[in-house]
């Protein structure tokens, strides 16, 4: 298992938790007007005898079958992305994405925030990060569907604190196979340490999703607060060269990262 210190993700992406100084907030995903809101770890909460399934739904990685709808995104000088859709497990969050799609709604707009090893974060009209809307012209709840985790190629929805206020952002997760985050906890000396198991991090993921991040890589620190809807099937060389490009203390590239297109197109296996 390869971790990283959270400090190497990004200086704005570690906050202290507002409820003890002691605990290192993991990485958010800031949608629309989202302030400083984070997901923290609290190690004085942590549950370490976590009771963990070994099997559960997983459905990341189960590939279209022909005539099934995909979107494909296609990169301004990086190349094709395409993505499976799950409307049975993330219905509104599909219907959502799809809808924005056939809008044009995404056509030139740019990935406005990109982190290395991490993500990358795109679909606000106004570039910024705090702009966007769901095609029902406000935000919307797509809860958390069951079977979909963030493993590296993961597609799902920003949000400001919880799934209620998801929009029109959404970012891939884009980490090397084999590669996970689990969080950590900032220790009394001002040092952080890093959670080295599912169950010391306080997770319950079931052993199978476990192996499959030992395997894949990913953000299981995400998982049970953002709206996962789509999975990468090809093109994660795009992604991962996305994610290479450089940008400022905020996370923005200093050369535009552009979405082409966003197509929803039939998947013919070709």
């Amino acid at each position: 298992m390869k971790l990283k210190n959270l400090a190497a993700i990004a200086v704005s992406a570690i906050m202290l938790c507002a409820c003890g100084a002691n605990s290192v907030s993991n990485t958010s995903m800031q949608g629309e007007n989202s302030g400083n809101q984070t997901d923290a770890t609290n190690p004085d909460t942590v549950n370490t005898s976590a009771v963990n399934a070994e099997e559960g739904p997983l459905y990341n990685f189960e590939m279209p079958e022909v005539g099934e709808k995909i979107a494909v995104i296609t990169v301004k000088d990086f190349g094709e992305i395409k993505i499976k859709l799950f409307p049975e497990q993330a219905q509104k969050g599909v219907e959502n994405f799809v809808g924005l799609a056939e809008m044009n709604y995404y056509d030139e707009l740019i990935f406005h925030r990109i982190i290395p090893h991490f993500m990358n974060q795109g679909g606000d009209p106004t570039g910024t990060g705090t702009g966007g809307k769901s095609i029902w012209g406000e935000k919307f709840d797509g809860g958390i569907p069951e079977g979909l985790y963030h493993f590296s190629g993961a597609v799902a929805y920003a949000n400001s604190g919880s799934t209620a206020t998801n929009g029109s952002q959404f970012y891939i997760v884009n980490t090397d196979p084999g590669e996970f985050e689990l969080g950590g906890a900032r220790q009394a000396d001002g040092s952080v340490y890093m959670y080295q198991t599912f169950e010391e991090a306080g997770f319950s993921h079931p052993k199978n999703v476990q192996e499959m991040y030992k395997e894949k890589g990913g953000t299981p620190f995400l998982d049970g607060s953002y709206t996962v809807f789509g999975q990468v099937f090809e093109g994660m060389d795009v992604v991962r060269a996305m994610g290479q490009v450089e940008t400022d203390e905020n996370d923005k590239p200093l050369s535009q990262v552009m979405m082409e297109s966003v197509r929803i197109v039939e998947y013919t296996a070709e």
